[in-house]
């Protein structure tokens, strides 16, 4: 019983010895000291090492979410366009309505002004 258990302590063994070997080589042969691209904020827009009661603008995190939201979108669509034969006109009319509802919220984002970076 306990040889049928040994190609998953193999394939454990194996990955383990890869994934030390892969962090030894990477702090070797790295870089040992950070540029300026490093150093600099990102993407938040604020300096990532002063108060942290300062305060700053969220809507950063509301485009972040946002995009999120609407990303994930594609999530449904590739299973949805692969099964499409299989499934029919029930599915056809079920991402009709999932587009709709998207779209229609989309607009709403939009015309509250919930894009604008201003």
């Amino acid at each position: 019983m306990l040889a049928e258990y040994l190609p998953i302590l193999m394939f454990l063994g194996i990955s383990t010895v890869i994934g030390i070997a892969l962090i030894v080589i990477g702090g070797l042969l790295g870089p040992r000291r950070a540029g300026s691209e490093k150093d600099s904020p990102y993407e938040c827009g604020f300096e990532a090492f002063e108060d942290t009661r300062m305060k700053f603008d969220v809507r950063f995190y509301l485009i972040a979410i946002l995009f999120i939201i609407f990303d994930l979108e594609i999530a449904f669509f590739i299973p949805w366009a692969v099964a499409l034969d299989s499934v029919g006109i029930v599915a056809l009319a079920a991402m009709g309505v999932f587009l709709l509802v998207l779209v229609v919220g989309f607009i709403y984002e939009w015309k509250k002004g919930a894009l604008e970076w201003d």
